[in-house]
């Protein structure tokens, strides 16, 4: 075995080497600051496992990887270098498989399986350095990780090497976030022993291989992952000291770890700017805009032309891949072989691509993996879409889902940079110059935007529910955080203070996400290990939407399928199968052993979750009647879907449309065979901004009685008394229901009187007070009221509509005592009650007709009624009848004056006054000229002050 120093000599990182190992040995902990090329994730951990000089002391050195294909492709190089084999003193554990023997020093794992191994060994003891590699990119598993070795450096293992490797910018970050390390005061150090585990603390053991990229495991709630990159110049490095230099000045008042940086290699890569000719919808949910994709098959095919060298292509995901290489064409035609790198993609082809190219052109067409994966052989001509996908979770629905933005210009520059690794390059940027400046500088970290769920389960079985005393770079949102914890609790994962169950710490050890846990574990209990494994399987990674929209189709298809996706459901359903064997066998659950309540009484948060389906196997297995259909495989997969999305089960309602136990709408595709069910289990959905419901992509057909067994945490039984806005009547009745389900409903017979009485309130708050009987008079006296109050103030009570609502329950309390319903209200007489609010109590009520008449008498001896229904009370009257009346008249004490209506003999409006005797004096005049022609017949007196009163003609009076 010879030690390839040739190749090593030419790594740039050689030259930090030194002051990084003195910075190791002095502080424990330090940050990498290493652009892509430069030889960090190889060289390093030889270095310092001490496998490079001779003398050296052997060290056991873990390096956590992002990624399955950085992490396989990272150990297999080091190998190489050692002039071995992985499995040697280098090897690598991914999920489903590993390659270690006992003479490994090295281990390169994901970010996952370091997060399994943390679980079951807090000590870490057999480990000496643990590498973070690519932390730039800020996954939610690798933030994780990074808290909990902060944990156990600080508290348990202060020898424990820590390093913090990528190109990332924000390096005072991470030194400072990496200084608390070695301090006394991290909030972890002052928790009770008994919460940091140890025997029956909840921390798990596990089989490293169950875990793995989130991505692979998001399981339509579960985490997915975010790729982001960061600018490639280390000089960018706001806290970085000059190449291959450490910043050797004791540490600051915050304990900041030390800062090392590695110059990289300088190949220069040309910007070519090459937008789309044609306009471009935006990206929308996951569908990019097909014109987008032709577009940037169309770049590939022109660099091909225009420069040497292979292509790397980033698209945002497998489906863009997809089109874009049909749009490419056979290898032959285009001059180059195609090849597709994905998280999905098998482990050959991965690693098929490093390896490199046997003397013919390659265009790789790639997802976010290849951003900061190992070099990329051959590579000199870098195709960007621009795109790039984010999880995206809406917490009060219970949808997650990848989303597609504009990728960050930090992103951009990281890929850019692969077209540079061993050559001068270029990169196609399929946008505008002008777009380019309104990128976003920085992707989201996942744990301000993914689903909380697995990330809560893990600070749980951690001993620290909250995740209040973990150090991260970013704090993880309350909402989320809470989120997560309901979801938690309904399966029976933590308890309600947030300690983790037996149950729980089982589910955290199948490397799943919880939701998908709970449903292996309670699925295995009713159709057994191999047909849960198989259906979560399918439920881990979304089959191909050529599967169809019907799970139990799409199971049918992957058993007899032969493609790639088949090959992998089936590697990973065994996986499943044995690592819930492992755990039942090592860990069973004493929550499970409890006496069972009835199924549909399960409360959250018990760890009862499973009692309804274990209660539903006896009762099966007890009663020779019951259907075999039972087994078949829509049951099958309709209740493990509903097992593990509770608040999916979904009724129909009509017309392809539906409504999920968590009240958000749902709609069918136009043609899907699941039309006609009455109930679904909806295992994925997403809901796209703009629209009021979410769209079906994979659901199972299920009966009343499996939703109720699945979600029996959401079922409830109350008693509703209000007011139903819908019926806009008061109702009185018990109804079920599983969530925002309505399974039925009966009427109550004898509700409770304050509770009707508070639903009529309720109804008049909403409908306003024309629910009850206005007559004439009612209405007349409220408007004498209203005037009241506003010329008198106090004690005259306010009855607008605001005032009256605040005192209902006053002035309507015997009407309120008797009604039950709409009905009831509208036969209330308004004006009866209303005048309950006169202010009898002082005595004014008394001086009411006084002070605010409903009529008044004027000179021809009628009684006129007031109109109050305007701002001033109004008096509208014939002007003959106001002969001899020189004041106009006052009333509310004599404060107000009454506006004179001077009606024609007509009952026209003839003059308008406040003040009758300047009318008398200066209007009437004109007002006789107009009239007395048309009016002969009625008295028209030169001085109206001497003349008699009257309602008649002249005529009539005369004989009167």
């Amino acid at each position: 075995m010879t030690i390839r120093t040739d190749a090593l000599d030419q790594l740039p990182v050689r030259t930090a080497v030194p002051e990084l190992r003195r910075a190791l040995e002095t502080h424990g902990a330090a940050v990498l600051c290493a652009p892509p090329g430069t030889g960090k994730t190889t060289l390093v951990p030889l270095a310092l496992a001490g496998l490079l000089r001779a003398g050296d002391r052997p060290r056991r050195v873990l390096v956590a990887e992002p990624r399955r294909i950085a992490a396989r492709a990272a150990a297999r190089r080091m190998a190489w270098l050692l002039g071995e084999e992985a499995g040697d003193r280098v090897g690598f554990t991914v999920r489903g498989e590993r390659r270690v023997g006992r003479q490994t020093l090295i281990e390169v794992v994901t970010t996952g399986v370091l997060l399994q191994r943390l679980q079951r060994d807090q000590e870490l003891a057999e480990v000496d350095a643990v590498m973070l590699d690519e932390c730039h990119e800020r996954h939610l598993d690798a933030d994780t990780a990074a808290a909990f070795l902060l944990d156990i450096r600080a508290t348990l293992r202060p020898e424990l090497w820590l390093l913090a490797a990528s190109a990332t910018t924000d390096a005072a970050g991470w030194a400072k976030l990496l200084g608390r390390a070695g301090t006394t005061d991290t909030p972890h150090a002052e928790r009770p022993a008994d919460t940091r585990g140890g025997p029956g603390s909840g921390r798990m053991a596990a089989d490293d291989s169950m875990a793995d990229e989130p991505a692979k495991a998001r399981g339509r709630g579960a985490v997915a992952g975010v790729a982001m990159g960061n600018d490639d110049s280390p000089g960018d490095a706001s806290s970085a000291a000059a190449p291959g230099t450490i910043d050797t000045s004791p540490p600051s008042a915050d304990g900041a770890a030390p800062i090392v940086t590695a110059a990289g290699i300088s190949y220069t890569v040309d910007v070519v700017w090459a937008p789309p000719a044609r306009a471009v919808r935006p990206a929308h949910g996951m569908r990019v805009d097909p014109v987008l994709l032709d577009h940037v098959a169309a770049v590939v095919r022109r660099a091909l032309r225009e420069r040497d060298g292979d292509v790397l292509c980033f698209l945002p995901g497998v489906g863009e891949i997809g089109r874009v290489a049909g749009q490419l064409g056979d290898a032959q035609a285009l001059g180059a072989e195609v090849l597709r790198v994905h998280g999905r993609a098998p482990a050959a082809v991965q690693d098929a691509v490093l390896a490199g190219g046997a003397g013919q052109r390659r265009v790789v067409l790639a997802t976010s993996v290849a951003e900061s994966s190992l070099t990329v052989p051959g590579v000199r001509v870098v195709v960007d879409a621009g795109l790039a996908r984010e999880p995206r979770t809406d917490h009060a629905r219970g949808l997650s889902a990848l989303a597609t933005v504009r990728a960050s210009r930090a992103a951009t520059r990281q890929r850019a940079g692969r077209a540079g690794r061993e050559a001068p390059g270029t990169v196609y940027r399929c946008w505008s110059e002008a777009d380019d400046a309104r990128l976003p500088r920085w992707p989201s970290p996942e744990i301000t935007v993914a689903d909380l769920a697995a990330f809560a389960l893990q600070c749980a079985c951690w001993g620290d529910p909250d995740a209040t005393g973990l150090a991260l770079l970013d704090p993880p949102p309350s909402g989320a955080m809470a989120a997560a914890r309901e979801v938690l609790t309904a399966i029976g994962a933590v308890g309600e203070e947030g300690r983790v169950t037996g149950r729980g710490t089982r589910m955290a050890r199948l490397g799943l996400h919880p939701r998908l846990a709970r449903a292996l574990i309670d699925g295995a209990r009713e159709f057994g290990p191999r047909r849960a494994a198989e259906v979560v399987a399918l439920l881990s990674e979304e089959p191909p939407r050529e599967y169809g929209d019907d799970l139990a189709a799409a199971w049918r298809a992957v058993r007899r399928g032969g493609d790639a996706y088949a090959g992998r459901w089936r590697q990973e359903a065994r996986r499943l199968a044995g690592a819930l064997q492992s755990v039942e066998a090592s860990a069973p659950d004493a929550d499970d052993r409890r006496p069972s309540p009835p199924p549909l009484a399960a409360p959250a948060g018990s760890g009862m979750v499973g009692a309804a389906v274990a209660k539903r196997h006896a009762q099966r297995a007890a009663d020779s009647s019951a259907p075999r259909e039972a087994g078949s495989d829509d049951a099958v997969v309709g209740l493990i879907a509903a097992l593990a999305f509770p608040e999916r089960v979904a009724r129909a309602r009509g017309g392809n449309t539906l409504l999920m136990a968590s009240g958000t709408g749902a709609e069918l595709a136009a043609g899907s065979t699941l039309g006609e069910a009455a109930w679904l289990a909806i295992a994925v959905a997403d809901r796209p901004v703009t629209a009021a419901s979410a769209r079906v992509r994979l659901a199972a057909v299920i009966d009343e009685d499996t939703a109720r067994t699945a979600a029996s945490a959401l079922h409830s039984t109350t008693d509703e008394i209000g007011w139903a806005a819908e019926r806009r009547d008061v109702v009185a009745r018990r109804v079920e229901r599983l969530g925002r389900i309505e399974l039925r409903a009966t009427p109550l017979t004898a509700p409770d009187p304050a509770r009707i009485r508070a639903g009529l309130l309720e109804g008049l708050r909403r409908e306003g007070l024309e629910l009850l009987r206005w007559s004439a008079d009612a209405r007349t006296l409220r408007q004498r009221m209203a005037f009241a109050h506003r010329a008198l103030g106090e004690p005259w009570p306010d009855v607008s509509n605001t005032g009256l609502l605040e005192r209902a329950e006053e002035w309507l309390a015997g009407a309120l005592g008797r009604a039950r319903g709409r009905t009831d209200l509208e036969r209330v007489d308004a004006g009866q009650a209303l005048a309950r609010l006169l202010p009898w109590a002082s005595g004014d009520a008394a001086r009411f007709d006084e002070l605010v008449p409903e009529r008044i008498e004027v000179p021809s001896g009628s009684r006129i009624r007031v109109d109050y229904a305007q701002q001033e009370p109004v008096l509208a009257v014939k002007l003959q009848e106001l002969f001899g009346w020189q004041e106009t008249p006052r009333i509310a004490g004599g404060r107000v004056p009454v506006v004179v209506h001077l009606l024609s003999p007509a009952g026209r409006p003839a003059a308008v006054t406040a003040d009758l005797a300047s009318f008398w004096r200066e209007g009437y005049r004109s007002v006789r000229a107009e009239l007395r022609g048309r009016y002969p017949k009625h008295p028209w007196p030169e001085d109206p002050t001497a003349a008699a009163p009257t309602r008649h003609t002249s005529a009539r009076s005369r004989r009167s």
